[in-house]
């Protein structure tokens, strides 16, 4: 992987889970469009696609005990460049697991809490200070459509989804007087790698699922709103939402 430059011209944007999925698309729509991206992920063993301008960061976002060292250890190994010109972070990571809540171990349930929300809040708390610091940029929240109404065998990540978005809300009102804009997309059925292990998906039409793409875009257009105007959230949703029952899929 290449290491970022420090050429202020180019917007360099932090991503984590930028692994796969959401934010592997986002990652490469960035450098195609010449920007810098640092990628935050548990796993880049699978992304062979070496781009200039772009640095993988090995973290497990899941491990609450040490995740704040490594997140201030992240922005002092590279302290120069995230000084200088940290345009925004996208708070993207996150994963499911569905069944109802007694089928949920203590354990399970804490641990869908410690990944779809509170590790959001870290990351926010790591690096809301270099962006206050600098009087502008972009904080990005990746929320999901179980906010919005709730979804069946999804109450604890439903729950955490809804957390984060009363987070994002919080957040566009208090960082506004330090110049950052705080945002949340809200995807519905994305086909993604997110339902690996899992007893449904979406349906095999175009329209039963959006594309990562698509996400990605309507993250660059917040990104690229203009200076003072903010957009808050957006929310996105196939077409025709069809979902598939089976047997869980392996991952690869």
């Amino acid at each position: 992987m290449s290491k970022v430059d420090n050429n202020p011209e180019r917007r360099l944007v932090l991503i984590t889970g930028a692994s796969r999925g959401i934010g592997q698309a986002l990652s490469l729509k960035l450098l195609d469009a010449g920007d810098r991206v640092i990628g935050i992920g548990r796993d880049f063993s699978h992304w062979s696609l070496p781009r200039a301008g772009f640095e993988a960061v090995t973290v497990d976002l899941a491990d609450l005990d040490t995740l704040p060292q490594r997140l201030s250890q992240v922005a002092g190994d590279h302290r120069p460049w995230v000084d200088n010109g940290l345009d925004a972070v996208i708070s993207n990571a996150g994963a499911g697991r569905f069944g109802h809540l007694e089928q949920s171990s203590p354990h399970q349930i804490r641990a869908s809490v410690d990944l779809n929300l509170t590790q959001h809040i870290l990351v926010a708390r790591s690096f809301l200070p270099l962006l206050k610091r600098r009087g502008r940029g972009d904080l990005i929240f990746m929320g999901s459509e179980t906010a919005l109404s709730g979804g069946i065998k999804g109450a604890v990540y439903s729950a955490c989804k809804s957390a984060l978005r009363g987070l994002a809300h919080s957040l566009r009102q208090e960082c506004a007087a330090a110049g950052v804009r705080v945002g949340i997309v809200n995807p519905g059925l994305v086909r993604t790698s997110f339902f690996e292990g899992l007893a449904f998906r979406p349906g095999e039409a175009s329209e039963n699922a959006i594309a990562p793409d698509a996400v990605a875009d309507a993250i660059i257009a917040m990104l690229d709103a203009p200076p003072g105007t903010v957009v808050d959230e957006i929310n996105l949703s196939p077409l025709k939402k069809v979902i598939r029952f089976g047997p869980p899929t392996v991952q690869s």
